[in-house]
């Protein structure tokens, strides 16, 4: 029996029996505790309707050993998309390849009924299909841990966004509170963030305040330079607050240029700075019995 035979053999058991394995399969995926609350029954039955066509379809093609083959295509573009799904919607890796091996009992029960009276192509019909089935278990982990690295980068980024925040104290003066390490990546948020805000708003002078950020090594106080330089470009001032005792001493010994910059113990100093290189005086009323 040639490849061909086989590929009509198994394309045509799956079309008579479409509605038994569909069945079965959704079944066995239940029984493996796929959780309901990520996976709606209607959802998995939709999906294991739309894989058995794309399968039979494809087996028809006659490829049988490279899933990679153009035959393949729309089995690939759905288990893509489940997997995507999937990983979008938090399941696991292993509930995700679980899919498709799951698929291999209902399969290889039609088998045995197709060709019952030849063990020879039996086998040989049973390790093509155990074949198929775990290369496609493979691409969807695949394909799945692509869709968690881009979520998971997509959260990094985010978290960038939110642990940058450039606000407005005053008219035309704008604080940028840091809290944390700070890298490459995140200095590149910084500049973007507080030049947007000075365009926005025209802001003259911008607050950079350290008190949460743990160290400063030579990387940071490069990226703090940067930023500063980038700004006066824009036509705004900073002024870097919350120098604390240790960071001096640090920023000393790495003999960090900071000569040209107003550095201040706290934002609240800074914030004074800011106020009288604006124009701005602050009264300190007095309240009357």
């Amino acid at each position: 029996m040639t490849t061909q035979d086989y590929a009509n053999r198994i394309s045509q058991l799956i079309q008579d029996h479409q509605a038994d394995i569909g069945s079965e399969w959704i079944e066995q995926l239940e029984a493996l505790t796929v959780r309901s609350s990520v996976v709606s029954k209607d959802q998995l039955r939709k999906h294991c309707q739309q894989f058995l066509v794309a399968f039979a379809q494809a087996t028809r093609g006659g490829e049988l050993q490279n899933i990679d083959h153009r035959s393949w295509d729309e089995v690939r573009d759905i288990l893509s998309e489940i997997s995507s799904t999937r990983a979008r919607n938090g399941s696991t890796p292993s509930e995700t390849a679980t899919f498709v091996f799951s698929l291999k009992q209902p399969l290889f029960t039609r088998l045995n009924e197709g060709f019952a009276g030849d063990p020879a192509a039996l086998a040989s019909a049973s390790w093509t299909i155990s074949s198929l089935l775990d290369k496609m278990g493979l691409y969807t982990i695949e394909v799945f841990q692509r869709a968690r690295d881009q979520i998971i980068v997509r959260q990094q980024q985010e978290l960038l966004e939110l642990s940058t925040p450039v606000v407005k104290l005053w008219d035309g003066i704008l604080a940028l509170p840091l809290i944390g390490t700070l890298d490459s990546a995140r200095t590149q948020v910084v500049m973007e963030n507080i030049l947007q805000k000075i365009v926005d708003t025209g802001a003259a002078i911008a607050i950079i305040d350290i008190t949460g950020v743990p160290t400063v090594d030579t990387l940071v106080a490069q990226h703090l330079m940067k930023t500063i330089a980038a700004a006066r470009l824009m036509g705004a001032d900073c002024i870097i607050s919350g120098i604390r005792p240790q960071i001096a001493q640090t920023i000393v010994h790495l003999g960090v240029n900071l000569e040209d910059v107003v550095t201040k113990a706290t934002l609240a100093d800074a914030f004074l700075v800011a106020l009288e290189r604006t124009g701005t005086s602050v009264i300190k009323r007095t309240a009357h019995a």
